[in-house]
This record gives C-alpha cells, sequence and structure tokens, in this order.
C-alpha cells in the first residue's frame, strides 16, 4: 500500500468506516502490522459511541485490534481490564467516561485491546495534545461516522475510508454513497482568519456580516427555520450553523431567490445529514458549505464482501471507485492475501 508512506507524514490519522462490516477493522490491523517496524512512537484509540461496549445492531463485542510491541493505546478501565496483552500503566485520566476513566499504557507484548476512547471532539483533540507530550509520533483514532457520537474523525490530520459490500450490494449504489461522503470530506475549509470566530460558538446558527462581524440571527437550531425564517438574512447570506445541516434546512435555503449568494459554514463534514440529492440540489443552485477543519483523505478501502454473504467483483468494484473519485482504492484483504 503506497498510502502508508504517507501516513508517517502525519500526526494524527483516523480509519473511519461508511458502514458496519466495510473492513474498517480489517484496515487497521494491516496498518498497524505495517508500522511494526517503524521507528515512530505509535499510540492507538477510539473514538467512544454513547459508551457502548457491545453493538446494538448485531449484539456483539466490538472487533479487538492487534497491537504490536512497544505501541500505547488509551482505553476505558473496563476494556483495559479485558486486555489480551501485558502492558504498563502510563496514566490515568481524572476524567470519568461511562465505562470508567481512560487509561494510556504501553504494550509490552503484542495481543489483542478493545478500545473505547473519547466521546467527543474536544476530548479527542486534548488528547492527540497529551499522546504527543509524552512522545507518540502518530496517534491512530478508530473513527465513526456516527449520529450517536458527538466526536468527529475529522479532528485528525488524515484519514482513511472504509468502503464495501455491507453499504450496498448494488456497485452503482455503492459508488454514488461513497462519492457523496468522498465529496463532503473535501468541502473548501474557510480561511485561517475567520476560524477563532467561530470556535467558541457551541449553538444556533450565526451569521456574518459585511463587516466581518459574527452576529447571532436568534435561530437556537437549524430545526426552528420554518417557524423563524424571517430572523435568518437580517446580517447578510454568510451563516455558520454550529449544529447538524439537515434536508429540511438545506431544502429551505435552496428555494431561496438568493441562494447562489449563500455560503454555510459547517465545522467539519460529518455535520452534514442531509441525503446527497438534497445537498447536490443546493450546490447545483450555487449554494456553498465550507468547513471549519477539513482533514487529508489518504485512501480508500474496499471490502467486497457483504455481512450476508454477499460478494462483489473487487476489481470491478475498485475501477468503478477509483474511475468516479480518482483517488487510490485498495483491497486490504487481497494484498493481506497476497503477501502471505
Amino acid at each position: 500500500m503506497p498510502f502508508l508512506k504517507d501516513i508517517e507524514k502525519y500526526k494524527s490519522l483516523s480509519i473511519v468506516g461508511l458502514e458496519k462490516n466495510t473492513g474498517k477493522t480489517e484496515c487497521l490491523n494491516y496498518v498497524l502490522s505495517r508500522l511494526r517496524d517503524s521507528r515512530k512512537q505509535i499510540a492507538l484509540t477510539s473514538i467512544g459511541i454513547d459508551g457502548e461496549n457491545r453493538d446494538q445492531v448485531t449484539q456483539t463485542h466490538k472487533p479487538e485490534i492487534e497491537l504490536n510491541e512497544g505501541m500505547m493505546f488509551v482505553t476505558s478501565e473496563t476494556h483495559y481490564a479485558k486486555r489480551r496483552l501485558f502492558s504498563e500503566v502510563i496514566d490515568v485520566s481524572n476524567q470519568t467516561t461511562s465505562l470508567g476513566r481512560l487509561v494510556t499504557a504501553k504494550t509490552i507484548h503484542s495481543g489483542k485491546v478493545m478500545l473505547s476512547g473519547p466521546a467527543n471532539n474536544a476530548e479527542i483533540i486534548r488528547l492527540i495534545a497529551d499522546l504527543k507530550e509524552k512522545g507518540v509520533d502518530l496517534t491512530i483514532v478508530d473513527g465513526a461516522l456516527s449520529r450517536k457520537s458527538l466526536g468527529s474523525p475529522a479532528v485528525t490530520e488524515a484519514m482513511i475510508l472504509a468502503t464495501g459490500a455491507a453499504l450496498s450490494a448494488n456497485i452503482p449504489q455503492l459508488v454514488f454513497k461513497t462519492q457523496y461522503v468522498y465529496d463532503l470530506i473535501q468541502l473548501t475549509e474557510i480561511d485561517s482568519e475567520l476560524k477563532p470566530k467561530f470556535r467558541g460558538i457551541e449553538n444556533g446558527i450565526w451569521a456574518l456580516d459585511e463587516s466581518g462581524e459574527v452576529k447571532d440571527t436568534g435561530i437556537s437550531s437549524v430545526l426552528m427555520i420554518k417557524k423563524e425564517k424571517d430572523k435568518l438574512f437580517q446580517f447578510g447570506t454568510d451563516f455558520f450553523v454550529s449544529g447538524a445541516v439537515t434536508d429540511q434546512f438545506l431544502d429551505f435555503l435552496k428555494n431561496q431567490k438568493q441562494v447562489n449568494q449563500i455560503r454555510l459554514i459547517i465545522r467539519d463534514f460529518t455535520r452534514v445529514f442531509a441525503n446527497p440529492e438534497t445537498y447536490y440540489a443546493f450546490v447545483k443552485k450555487g449554494g456553498k458549505i465550507q468547513v471549519l477543519d477539513k482533514t487529508n483523505l489518504v485512501a480508500i478501502t474496499i471490502n467486497p464482501v457483504s455481512p450476508d454473504g454477499y460478494i462483489l467483483n473487487s476489481d470491478e468494484l475498485k475501477l468503478a471507485l477509483e474511475t468516479k473519485l480518482q483517488v487510490p482504492v485498495f483491497d486490504v484483504k487481497r494484498i493481506e492475501n497476497a503477501v502471505s
């Protein structure tokens, strides 16, 4: 995998599945195995999702991660107690999560561990910075695109996206769904001087007026847009949306006369909860969406096998994605089998 050389350029990386069983853990374990001989200090953690230690859909435990000797990891006390490796505790956080405090440890011998890390962006960013101070060169985050989580994989510098047959058994549909997320990841980042103006805003819709001043529109949520629509354009057409961007909100905006002047600023690409059709209709009419934080997409990996056993043609899927997205696509399992 050529992108393995690219990974070491970054201080943080998330590996994110577009759906369960798209090969995220397979990809993560492969990356870790290939970094075994790296001179860099590697650390691993996860974005916690509601403190779950059991998948609520399949009723199975979270997949275990294979760690090599010398790697560091951060997980909850609950999962640290269940580790299947020897390790040295480096730090125990003062902050308590639903699964206990976060334990930072270093592996003495390779083995398996279950991960449950910080639950929100601020804690993930703080943890990555703390690990850097502890001598970590690269923090890898087991990521998630989930409406249940306040944590976003976009807080890392780089990202690997895992997609596959679990997302759709139809290749054109799978490519379309993957392209939508790819397009969101590629959303333009706002100018750096604007970022501090929005960093501390936690709620509501805010406007940027002609003089560059940030103004509160008085609209507490995009869910209130129909009821409070008269307030929206009082300061202009540039808006910062602190929460999620929904179908209803984009539908409202795309039907405005000044839609081609509207610019939405969101925290990162994971805040777009609208359907692809609604998003593309808004963009086609001239509407713009930009982000506070953009992550670099290093590669896309595929798992052509669906959970129910349906198998797509790996070569066909790889070609279809590479043709549409113009980025490298890798079948991790096939590469592993070829190596072994």
